[in-house]
C-alpha cells in the first residue's frame, strides 16, 4: 500500500535544494532511450517500491539527497509500474510520470565500472590451494558507522586496524577457506557464493568493513611495473597473482588496507543476486551501485557509457540499489552484471566515462526547478508523444 497522504498544505522541509550541477532534460536527450530494454530495470524498481512503501509518507529517501523527495512522492509511480508491462507500455509510463535530470560532475570525472557476484570453490578447513580464511565479524569489532573501532583487552578502543594487521594475526571466526586471490576479489566485490566439494553452496554476504580507506591494487601494480596499464583489469590482476610468489601476492593485497568481513547465509533463490545496500536482491543489468553522499538509493537512473562486456556503446535504465567503497562522485556508477564466471568476465571489461540522468517524479522535479525559481517550468519538457 502507498504511504498515507500528507496533511493538506503541509510542506516537508529540506526538500527544495536541487542536486548540484544538474539540468532538467527531455527524453529526446537520452541517447538510446527508445530502444533500451526495460524488463530488468522494472523488476529492480518493483523491489525498490516495496522498500519505499514501508517508509513514513514524509520520510526523505535520503538525508544527503533530500532533493529526491519522499516516499509519498514516489507512490503514484510505484503503483503505475506494479503490474507486468511490456517495454513499450513501461516506456510510456516513465515518460508520463518522470522527468529526466542530467547530473554533471563538476570535476569532469564521470566513470562507470562493473561488478558481479563471484562463485568460488571453498573448503571448510585449510588445505593446499585453499589457505586464505573468509572471516566473519570478530568479537572485538565495535560498530561505529564508517569508522569502526577495535576494543582492546584493557577495555579501551582504537580505529580498527588495516588489512595487514588483521591477516597477520587472525582472531575472527572463519566461515570458509579459499584461494588467496579469490578471497581478495570476494572482498572487492563485497559478496559472493562459496561452493564446497559436497555441492553445498553458501552466500558470503557483506557484514562490515574495517573503516580503512580503499586503495587501488591495480594502480600500485602498474606504478611498480608489475603489470601494464592494459593489464589493470580484474583478469589482469588475477593473472599476475597466479604467477607471483605468495609473499608478493600478500604485499600487493596489503596495499589496500580496507578489509571486508562477511556473514554466512543460505543460498536461497539461486536466480537472485545478493542483497545490496538498499536491502533488496540485485538484478543483473538492472541494478547499480552509487555514491550515497550524492544520491538516494532506489532512484531510476539512465546511463550512457561503453564497455566490451556490454557489446560496445551502451545505454540503459538502472536502479540505484547498492553502494561501494570505491564509488565516489556524482557521476560514478558500478553496474551489477550478475553471478558467476561469465558475469565476472563482462564486468571486468567495464571502466569508462559516461553520462547519467536521474529520473524524478514530475512533482519532485517541478518542486525543485519551478517552486524555487531556479528554472522555468517550461524547461521540464513533456516526453515525446505526451503533448
Amino acid at each position: 500500500m502507498p504511504p498515507p497522504a500528507p496533511p493538506p498544505g503541509q510542506q516537508v522541509p529540506g526538500l527544495f535544494t536541487p542536486p548540484p550541477a544538474s539540468s532538467p532534460a527531455s527524453y529526446r536527450d537520452l541517447p538510446g532511450w527508445q530502444g533500451a530494454p526495460l524488463a530488468a530495470s522494472l523488476e529492480a524498481f518493483r523491489r525498490t517500491c516495496d522498500r519505499f512503501s514501508r517508509r513514513a509518507w514524509d520520510a526523505p529517501l535520503s538525508r544527503n539527497a533530500a532533493w529526491a523527495g519522499t516516499a509519498e512522492d514516489w507512490a503514484p509511480a510505484c503503483a503505475s509500474l506494479s503490474t507486468p508491462l511490456d517495454d513499450a507500455a513501461a516506456r510510456r509510463v516513465f515518460e508520463s510520470l518522470f522527468v529526466p535530470v542530467e547530473i554533471i560532475d563538476p570535476e569532469g570525472k564521470p566513470r562507470f565500472t562493473g561488478y558481479f557476484e563471484p562463485m568460488y570453490e571453498a573448503r571448510r578447513s585449510p588445505e593446499p590451494g585453499f589457505t586464505e580464511p573468509v572471516l566473519a565479524l570478530p568479537s572485538d569489532f565495535v560498530a561505529n558507522g564508517d569508522s569502526p573501532l577495535q576494543r582492546l583487552p584493557n577495555g579501551t578502543t582504537r580505529p580498527y586496524p588495516p588489512r595487514a594487521e588483521i591477516t597477520s594475526n587472525v582472531s575472527a571466526p572463519v566461515i570458509a577457506w579459499a584461494h588467496p586471490s579469490d578471497v581478495f576479489f570476494l572482498q572487492v566485490q563485497g559478496s559472493g557464493r562459496l561452493v564446497f566439494p559436497d555441492g553445498h553452496t553458501m552466500r558470503a554476504a557483506y557484514a562490515a568493513h574495517n573503516g580503512q580507506p580503499f586503495k587501488s591494487v591495480a594502480n600500485w601494480l602498474i606504478e611498480t611495473g608489475r603489470i601494464t596499464r592494459g593489464e589493470g583489469s580484474m583478469q589482469g590482476i588475477r593473472a599476475w597473482m597466479d604467477r607471483a610468489s605468495p609473499d608478493e601476492v600478500r604485499q600487493a593485497m596489503n596495499i589496500n588496507p580496507r578489509f571486508v568481513f562477511f556473514q554466512s547465509l543460505p543460498e536461497g533463490d539461486a536466480a537472485l543476486g545478493p542483497n545490496g545496500a538498499h536491502n533488496v536482491p540485485l538484478t543483473p543489468l538492472g541494478s547499480m551501485a552509487v555514491d550515497p553522499s550524492f544520491h538516494a538509493l532506489g532512484l531510476p537512473m539512465f546511463v550512457q557509457t561503453t564497455a566490451p562486456g556490454l557489446g560496445g556503446a551502451w545505454s540503459g535504465l538502472l536502479i540505484a540499489q547498492d553502494t561501494g567503497g570505491a564509488i565516489k562522485g556524482p557521476v560514478r556508477g558500478d553496474i551489477y552484471f550478475g553471478t558467476g564466471f561469465d558475469a565476472g568476465q563482462r564486468a571486468g571489461t567495464m571502466n569508462a566515462p559516461g553520462r547519467l540522468w536521474v529520473l524524478l517524479p514530475r512533482k519532485v522535479a517541478e518542486r525543485l526547478y519551478h517552486n524555487l525559481g531556479a528554472r522555468p517550468v517550461a524547461a521540464l519538457e513533456t516526453a515525446p508523444g505526451m503533448g
